[in-house]
């Protein structure tokens, strides 16, 4: 999976400003944000790279007498697990109860649910906010003998820990091949029984049987477009998680779900990330 960085350095520099631009390019399908000194660097996969848009975005930008000059970087290809080993990955103890790591670390800290992932890409190993706030939802849902839907899976870490509580069968599904082997590495690494890995989008649930629940961690604009494919494999008490969005989203994921029968249970946020919880009535 091949990734762009874009490097933008607005004028002013603030906060609400760096926070609207972000959530202005997590519509447009950028996935990851990481603030520097003097503006962000925000990360896409090359295939969904659109400048158009971008441009567009930041010409109607909604704070006045703000510029915000770019630059596009490729991201080259390089072995994620020694980059994330030497810079970045750290274990992550997720509500003390699951810990997540990989194959290089030492003295890894004692939890409930030990997941190991060996991220062959750039992301997908529980930092990020919105799989954090969904691995929390996870530890607190009964998922024993449950059937489970993970769209947009990545790396399947989410699919891993609801296989450990007993959930089965799990389908997940992710319109990468890079992910879908990486998710295959990572399943077989922890042992765990149940789940079928598929590449495609929310077309290949046509005709399935409903899930009992449904674990979504995308982005804003390909949930509410696909929600509707969600509906229809979801039965009477069928329970959703979905991430992937600002708080400021809300809105926007419940009235979509209230419109297909659902009734919206509840939100949980993180550093303006957001998590909703919603059920099939």
């Amino acid at each position: 999976m091949k990734y762009l960085k874009v490097t933008f350095h607005p004028t002013p520099c603030t906060e609400t400003v760096n926070d609207v631009l972000s959530a202005l390019c997590a519509d447009i399908g950028f996935e990851s944000f990481v603030n520097i000194d003097n503006g962000i660097e925000a990360y896409i996969q090359t295939g969904l790279y659109d400048e158009n848009a971008l441009k567009d975005i930041l010409n109607n930008f909604p704070i006045a007498d703000t510029d915000i000059p770019f630059e596009v970087t490729p991201m080259e290809d390089k072995n994620w697990n020694e980059e994330w080993e030497k810079n970045f990955f750290q274990p992550i103890v997720i509500d003390n109860r699951c810990v997540i790591h990989s194959t290089f670390h030492k003295d890894v800290p004692q939890a409930e649910y030990d997941i190991v992932i060996n991220p062959q890409m750039a992301f997908g190993t529980g930092h990020h906010e919105t799989t954090s706030l969904i691995l929390g939802e996870l530890l607190d849902a009964d998922l024993k003998g449950k059937s489970v839907l993970d769209m947009g899976c990545g790396t399947s870490i989410l699919a891993i820990l609801a296989a450990m509580r007993g959930a089965y069968p799990l389908t997940a599904i992710d319109i990468d091949d890079w992910c879908v082997n990486n998710s295959r590495d990572n399943i077989a690494l922890n042992h765990v029984e149940g789940i079928e890995v598929m590449l495609g989008d929310a077309s290949l649930l046509k005709g399935m049987q409903p899930f009992d629940i449904i674990i979504a961690n995308i982005n804003r604009n390909i949930l509410l477009a696909d929600m509707k494919h969600y509906a229809a494999c979801m039965h009477k008490d069928s329970e959703i998680y979905m991430s992937g969005f600002y708080v400021q989203d809300i809105p926007y994921i419940r009235e979509e779900g209230e419109r297909l029968g659902m009734e919206f249970i509840h939100h949980k946020e993180k550093n303006n990330w957001a998590a909703v919880k919603l059920r099939m009535k």
